[in-house]
This record gives C-alpha cells, structure tokens and sequence, in this order.
C-alpha cells in the first residue's frame, strides 16, 4: 500500500495525510526574552489464500495483494504492495489489480513564488527555509588535511554514554505532572571564537540509490498470498570510507566494556518474555490490566537511559535486521512513528551561535555520537570524524570548560535550540490568522457561526503571538465578503466582491490587520456577524473563490488559515457535484469516490504550501460534502480536517459541545510556521513512503507551511545496505520552524537501536502497536489506489504472513495451534479491529464519514490513534481507591481494562468504552439501584434520560470517582471526547454494540472465527 503514486503528484506522500496539549513549555527564570516552545509497494493483487467465503463474512473473501512487498531488481516497475511475504513458493501465475506508480525522485529545491509553478532548483532562494550557506559542494568536499580520520575496526566501534546528571534524568514525565519547565541553557562561549565549519546547506542532499532503482522489488511469493511487505536487493559490504588508527576513545568505555554489553543483545541464549510462545486458540485474556508498554530497546543501561521517548519517537521493529533479505524473511514491516512537535513538560533549549553538526551529513550531535579523543567527534549517522568547536568545550550547565561529553546536546535526545541567523533568508514571519465562514442559508441554520464567533470571542487573548500578530475574516456565500478593520474606523466596514470569476482585494492593506492595534474592531465584528446573515436566503457556496481570495491575501506574509463549511461548494472554481449514491448499497468491493473528484484543491493546497499557509478544513455538514476533494487543501498543506457529521446547535448537543471544545484548543495550541523537518538515518537506511499531511520536498525533507502539536507522521523504510559492521542504528528528526514569538527554533529528536542478526531477536524487539499503525496507513493509500476490498485482505495478509514466518522460522520445536510471540499477541486482534473500523467496513454508511476516518488514522499520533481503532472498555460500578492513580491530589481509579465482547458485559453492571472522539456509559438493566442514584441523580433504570450526555456533580464517592476517571481520560487527549449515557432502548445502542470487536458483526469474523481462518490459511 505505497503512497508512491501521490509522491509523483508532488503530494503528501498518501491518499490522507495528516493533526493540543495541555501544559505549554515553561522557561526558566533565567531565560527572559526567550519563548517557550508551544510540540513498497502496498497491496498486489494475488490470488485468493482463503477458501471462499460465505456472503454473511465477507472477511474470509481472498483474492487480493498484500501490503508490503518489494521489487525486483528491475528498472521502472511499479511498486507492488504493503505485504507480508509468506515462506518461498512459486511465483503466482496470474496477478490482478494495478499497483501504483513508483515516486519520482524529489529535488531538495524550494517552493515557487508564484502559484502553480513547480519547485525551483535548490539554488533559488526562499525565505527562512535554509541557512545562507554557499554551496552544497562544500559538505562534499573532504576535511582539511589536518583532520585525522578515524574509523575504529567493528570490534573497537564504541558508542559514547554518558550519565546524565540527576536533575535531568526525568525527561519525558507524564502529561498530568506538574507545570511545564524548560530548560534554557544561555551560552557564554569562551572569547576566542573558531569558525570550524564550512557554509553549507542546512538540509544538504543525501546519497540515493540510482533513480532507475525501485524501492519495492518483487520477489516470488506465494500464489494465494496477498502480499504487504516489501523486499530489496541489499547491497554488497559496505566500503571502508575512513583508514583505521590507533586513535585512543577519550572519555568512553573501553572495548573489552562495551563489547559485553552490546552482545548482550543477542536475545537466543535466554529467551525474553516478549519471545515466549503464545497460543492464540488457548489464551482468551491476552489485555494487560492498564495500557500496552512499548517495547524497550536491548541496548546497554547507558545509551538506553538517553533515548528518545517512544511518545515522540517510535520504531516498528527495536532491533533492526541487518540485511534486507533478513527483514523480509521477517515478514515485518520497518518504519518510523513521530509525533515531533508534540506538548513536553520538560524540554532542554540551547541558545548557541555555533550549532555543532556533523560536516558530512549534516547531523545534529546526539547523544549517540562517539568522541574520539577530547576534540573530535565521530558522527552516528555517516560516520565521519569531525572536529569539535572551541565554544563547545565550554558546559553551560555545569560553567566548567574541557567536558564536552557533558553538554545538553550530546545528554538529551530531544533537545531544542534557539536558531542563529543563517537559519533564515528573511525575517521570522508574525503569528497571521486568516478565518474563512460560509455564511449561506444552510450554514446559518445550523447555528455554527454563533458557537465560533462566541469561541474565538472568549479566547481573542489567547491566541499564540506577539505584538505583531495579525488577524482578518472573509465570509462567503454565492459572493465574497471582505472585512476592513483599519485603525482608526469607528466600526468594521464590509466590502463584497461579487465577481467570483477574478476575485481581488478590494483594500489589501486593511483587511489583515494587526491585532493588538484593532483588537476593538474584531471584536465588534465577532459579535454582529451572526445577526448580519440572519436573514439571509442565499443558498449557493462559493468556497473555490473564497480560498482564492484569502490565499492571495496571507501569501506575502504566510500562516494559519481556518475555513468553515457547511455544504458541498455550489458555484465557481472549484464547485463539485454530488457523488454519494446512497441508493447503491455499498459493499467491500464497490466503495467509489474515495479519491478528489477535481485536482483545483491539492493544486491551490500547493500553492499555499509555498508560501507557508497552512489550511485547516472544518466541515459542519448533515449531507454529503464530498470530504474527498476538499480534503486536500489540508492534506498538501500539512493543515488538519475537522469533522462534525450532522451538526446542529440545538438538535445535536453533543456535536456542539464538541466543536466547542475543540475549536478552543484549536485557538489556544502553540503553533510553530514556515516549518521544514528532515528525518535522516544510519548509512545503509533509507526512507521511501511518507504519511501524514505535508508537502513532500525532496527525498527526506518535508514541508509543513504550519506544524501543530497534534500532528503525527508516518514513514516506511528500507535497508539499502547491508548493516554487517555495524551494533546500533541511529534516526533523527530535525524540525525547524518559526515560534508564534518570532523566534527560529530547530527541535531535534535522536532514536538509537540495535543492530541484530537472527530472527528470533527481530521478533523479540517487534512493536505491535506501531506496526498496527503503520499498516493502516499503508491500507488507506490501498483503498484509493486500488479498492476496499483489497485493503482488507492485504491487513489480512499481514497478520498471516508474520504468524507463518514465526511459526516456519523462528519456533524450534513445532506444536499446534496458532502460535505467536508474545510481543505480537495482540496483532491479530489489532488487525480484526481496523477490519471493522469505519475506515475499512465493507458495510454501506456515509461517504464523508469513511473518508474522515481514513483522515484521522493518517494524520493522528500513534497513542490517539490507537484509541480509535481498539477502544477501552472498563466495569465502573465497582471503582475503587486500589490501584489508583494519585495526580495534583486527585484521586484516579485504574480499573481492568476489558475484552470488547458482549459476553463480558454484564446486566447488573455498568460499564464506560472509550472510542477516542466519544464515550459510552453502558448501564445494564439490573444495574444497582445504589449506583443510578449516586452516580446519574435518578430513582430508577426507566428514569435514565435517552439523550443524557453529562454526569451530574453529585456529593458522593462513587460520583467522584467516575467523574474523575473520566477527565483523566479526557485529559490525555487534545480532542474532546462526547459522553453518551445509553440503555437498552437508546438509539446510541447499535453504535456501542459495533465496537464490539471480539463479536461477530456483519462485516467481518469474530475474534475466535478470526484466529481459526489465520490458522487455516498458515497450515496450507
């Protein structure tokens, strides 16, 4: 399931791409001045593995590709699919679908100045993008000749650790600590000052394979096997680039010390716990009482201790194969989960003139570097010996000079720093909010505008900027109306542009206009603009010259712009028609109109990409919108998609309540622009398909006109050469962007893991919630490049191609039943449950609402997006204070999380699922007369209102206790999660009853019936 075929559209790398935080960065009181920061193919078509399938489970249907498989050594072969290769057999004798195309190979050039035009060469220049460094040639050229190069043999390759002091050994708290704090260290160089570094670019060009090479070579798979993973040719040994010497380490543990630890990491002589067999047939409670840990690296106690959180940074597999060839005998996808701007309570910032990087690569020095002697550094990524800057030598945290190892720099693996000036070609640009509001006949019933105009009244103050922050309004319907606000006016003056078909400014220099200055006019405008279209009957929605419009007006100065929509666009550019059939009923073969039925919203989304406007899509509609085309302003212009299905202010509370709350964090959030992030990796790595929303500017470098901390990204990997000399692997994403203060910032985040050799320890270090994650990324991009129905059984395929490789290649003794490691138990269920996801159901339901979904598991960071996939489902009539959580003397219950099957609900009982955007509360029909009054207020079972969606706050234990294991929950999220209270007779009861997973449903298998159909596809 490549995105490959979006890449060659210079799109977002995927069909849908991608995302508040409730503890802002504090600042040390030092730090006056300074502003916290706010965070191969997929499927081919093979014939069926399965038997075929009775109408009543269309999930035992097989005759489709897998997701991930690679290609052959040939040149411009599409790439196949996300698949999960199963053991060597025969080639299949006849493949069906089309496969998308391979992605062209992206210059690192910047975006055009003018719309439409296409990526100028990296020369050209573009504002506050990259350094003013002279050349790329320069970071190709060698080091002077008194630079000693060194490359210690395999044996002698040590990795530096160093034990970072107690205060911040805590990095990465939980969200409910206690208020932020952020580390600034103000740097006092020494006086005399050494330039050391030549002027180069700041994100250079990285080494490539040939542009004729596919990433995703085919390989012979199993005739009834759909295939996920991909496989490549791996490259010979790697070349020795630099001499060996008889340098010594400075400050590092010897080899004879480090050499024990690191081969501790092979897992075979003792086998972990994440390797203990499973028999998925046999064991029924496989959920762990709270949430699923990640996986912890088998790395030495030192480097382990400075890793990156796997809240920011998440790897599929902890232990990484050393060979191509090895990986896809796993039959395991490799990628990389980020969440990179994402709400820290603790945050190191350095402010420094001379930010140490590697000459070669570009590298930002990590933790995982290795110090040659007390000047020189060796770089974890290309390996190359550089010097170490004079300022350097110099710890402002500890004011003493010669320990470099001790910097924060090299002691944090997520580490902020305050950008110098050759960071940026132009000033920081000013926090500009640009809202966009239909105001048609239809957008005005719904009583939308009174909610936002009253929501962005209350928090006016509290939007992200400085005394130059800028804000302007358009309104729409038929028509475009403009807003000045010029200092000075006694109140707004609205200006229409009635011409659609050449829309212009009327006053351009008024109609954005700064804040602080006009704060008394916004606020007139705000509370007169609801009553102003009261009356109005126009019905048509020009949206396509409204975007138009506002593009033109926030594209000199770039930012944030937020569009209202009610309805499907009517009139002008961009207009669309209905495509929703709801007469047809929709099945897992025939789901149409999930890709853009025009191409002027990604175009326009491009365009605003290249001049840093991000575009945030909020669609409030009780009709089909056609979120599939509108979709893509957000999606190419690294915005995000809101969605609020049937939205009514009075007759649907529970969406109002919702877009409320949201649209409040929305506003308040921190925001970084004019952002680029770069994600480089160890030698012999490289990086293929990206998902999430943002442009694509060249191979590794994304551009994101707008980053939030809401927004996760995902990326698939290959390992081009082999990893035979090397012990550990390094990854790092460079974010740099513009604070809402003005201030360039670059975030680094730097994951290290081991290198392993055999099978059973790739297994052992498998993440089955990021794997999840990613294969449902890659099953989007199948549904619109091929179909629904394909998607399905390539997610099928992967959980039976990994089972079948465990079973023939890692289990010594054979055994029956259906086996897996521990680590990978919850695989089929994960699986089974995206099965019956909204996004990938093969029963009819609303177009808009399919499309969301898909939205939301492109865009959302891996912990949000797995509470969507697999709810929680908990007992609460019984909560008690054991086990309980103690946060700001608060008191959480923890119950038991549950198995989604009806058979462990009870009639006397009441129970909460959490969905991630919604809650129920169960309530049994014999639930405790003790419990409906102390918890809901009422007498009696029958009393309980069908449509209550509030606990009230009673004076009683078990009233505290669940209301406060509900905000906890809440809490954890940045988007607000409705509550239902539902009984036997709500209408609400259906939607609880689907995420039943475990049950059988008319979609797909039950559990059971699940694990039996992988059984039997694995035993052929």
């Amino acid at each position: 399931m490549s995105s490959g075929g979006f890449a060659s559209q210079n799109g977002a790398g995927g069909p849908y791409s991608n995302g508040p935080s409730q503890s802002p960065v504090g600042v040390f009181s030092s730090n006056q001045g300074f502003m916290a920061p706010p965070q191969p193919g997929y499927i081919n078509t093979v014939p069926s593995k399965g038997p075929p399938q009775p109408q009543s489970h269309p999930i035992m249907h097989r005759s489709t590709p897998p997701l991930f498989q690679p290609l052959a050594n040939s040149v411009n072969h599409a790439p196949p699919v996300m698949n999960v290769m199963a053991p060597p057999l025969p080639p299949p004798a006849a493949v069906r679908g089309t496969p998308p195309l391979p992605p062209p190979a992206h210059s690192d050039g910047v975006f055009p100045a003018r719309p439409g035009q296409m990526p100028r060469p990296l020369t050209s220049s573009y504002p506050s993008l990259q350094p003013a460094y002279q050349s790329a040639s320069s970071a190709q050229t060698p080091p002077p000749a008194q630079t000693q190069l060194y490359t210690p043999p395999p044996a002698q390759t040590q990795l530096y650790s160093q034990t970072p002091p107690p205060a911040q050994t805590q990095l990465y708290p939980q969200m409910q600590t206690a208020p932020a704090q952020t580390q600034l260290y103000s740097q006092t160089p020494p006086p005399a000052q050494t330039q050391l570094y030549p002027q180069t670019q700041l994100y250079p060009q990285t080494q490539t394979a040939s542009a004729q090479t596919q990433l995703y070579p085919q390989t012979q798979t199993a005739s009834a096997q759909t295939q996920l993973y991909p496989q490549t040719q791996t490259a010979s040994a790697q070349t020795q680039l630099y001499p060996q010497t008889q340098t010594q380490l400075y400050s590092q543990p010897s080899a004879a010390q480090l050499s024990p630890s690191l081969a501790s990491l092979s897992l075979q002589s003792q086998p972990p716990e994440s390797l203990r067999v499973v028999n998925l047939l046999q064991e029924r409670s496989l959920l762990p009482p709270g949430s699923v840990p990640p996986p912890v690296p088998c790395l030495p106690h030192d480097l382990q201790k400075m890793n990156c959180s796997p809240e920011v940074f998440r790897c599929t597999l902890t232990s990484i194969p050393q060979t191509q060839a090895l990986l896809n005998k796993a039959k395991l996808p490799l990628g990389l989960l980020l969440h990179p701007f994402k709400d820290l309570s603790q945050l190191p910032v350095v402010t420094s003139s001379n930010i140490v990087r590697c000459r070669s690569c570009r590298t930002y020095i990590n933790p995982f570097v290795t110090f040659v002697d007390a000047r020189r550094w060796k770089c974890n990524l290309c390996h190359r010996v550089n010097d170490v800057p004079e300022e350097f030598m110099y710890n402002p945290v500890s004011r003493s000079y010669g320990a470099p190892h001790k910097r924060p720099e090299v002691q944090n693996a997520t580490i902020e720093f305050i950008a110098p000036s050759e960071y940026m070609l132009r000033p920081p640009q000013p926090a500009a909010y640009l809202f966009l509001l239909d105001v048609s006949h239809n957008a005005l019933e719904t009583g939308y505008l009174d909610v936002v105009c009253q929501t962005l009244l209350d928090n006016l103050d509290s939007l992200p900027g400085d005394a130059r922050t800028k804000i302007g309004f358009i309104t729409f319907d038929s028509t475009i109306h403009f807003y000045n606000l010029q200092e000075g006016l006694s109140q707004p003056q609205m200006l229409v542009v009635s011409d659609i078909d050449d829309v212009f400014l009327p006053t351009p220099d008024s109609l954005l206009v700064n804040l602080s200055e006009c704060k008394e006019l916004v606020q007139d405008l705000l509370a007169s603009l609801p009553q102003m279209f009261s009356r109005t009957m126009e019905t048509q929605s020009a949206l396509g010259p409204a975007l138009q419009a506002a593009f033109k007006l926030l594209s000199p100065t770039g930012g944030r712009m937020s569009v209202f929509q009610t309805q499907l666009p009517t009139v002008g550019i961009g207009s669309l028609k209905p495509r929703e059939e709801p007469s047809q009923k929709a099945n897992a073969k025939d789901v149409q109109h999930l890709s853009p039925a025009t191409d002027f919203y990604k175009k326009l989304a491009l365009d605003c990409s290249g001049h840093h406007v991000a575009v945030d899509l909020f669609l409030l509609s009780a009709q089909y919108s056609d979120l599939s085309s509108l979709g893509c302003i957000s999606r190419y212009s690294a915005g995000s998609v809101y969605f609020y299905p049937s939205y009514h202010k009075q007759h649907n509370p529970p969406q109002t309540e919702r877009l409320q709350k949201d649209l409040k964090r929305y506003l308040t959030r921190k925001i970084g622009f004019e952002a680029v992030m770069r994600i480089r990796c160890t030698k012999g790595l490289s990086i293929h398909t990206f998902h999430g929303n943002f442009f694509v500017r060249s191979t590794d470098l994304l551009s994101l006109a707008n980053v939030n901390p809401d927004a996760g990204f995902a990326v698939q990997m290959s390992i081009e050469e082999n990893l035979l000399d090397l012990q550990t692997v390094s990854f790092q994403a460079a974010l740099l962007y513009t604070s809402s203060k003005g201030e360039r910032r670059i975030r680094v985040h730097t994951l290290c893991l081991p290198v392993v050799s055999s099978l059973s320890d790739i297994f052992a270090g498998a993440d089955v919630q990021a794997i999840t994650a990613l294969l449902a990324s890659m099953a989007v991009d199948r549904c619109v490049t091929a179909s629904l129905s394909d998607a399905r059984d390539a997610l099928i395929n992967a959980a039976i191609d990994t089972l079948a490789s465990y079973r023939s290649s890692v289990l010594t003794v054979p055994q029956p039943g259906l086996l897996t490691p521990a680590c990978l138990r919850l695989l089929p269920l994960y699986i089974l449950a995206l099965l019956k996801h909204k996004a990938f159901r093969a029963i009819s339901g609303r177009l808009d609402e399919r499309v969301f979904s898909m939205c939301q598991l492109k865009q959302q960071p891996l912990a949000f997006l797995l509470m969507m996939v697999h709810p929680g489902l908990y007992r609460v009539d019984q909560l008690t204070d054991e086990g309980a959580l103690n946060i700001n003397d608060r008191t959480i219950p923890q119950p038991r999380a549950q198995q989604l099957s009806v058979e462990k609900l009870s009639r006397d009982a009441a129970f909460l699922m959490d969905c991630g955007t919604v809650m129920y509360l169960w309530l049994g029909r014999n639930c405790s007369p003790e419990f409906l009054t102390q918890v809901l207020g009422v007498d009696g079972y029958a009393d309980v209102p069908l449509n209550m969606i509030q606990l009230p706050e009673l004076d009683t234990a078990q009233s505290s206790r669940l209301r406060a294991f509900i905000d906890w929950l809440r809490e954890r999220r940045p988007f607000h999660a409705v509550l239902h209270v539902i009984r036997d007779e709500s209408p609400l009861k259906a939607e609880f009853m689907q995420n039943m997973i475990e049950d059988l449903s008319e979609s797909a298998l039950s559990y059971y019936e699940f694990l039996l159909h992988l059984q039997q596809q694995i035993s052929k």
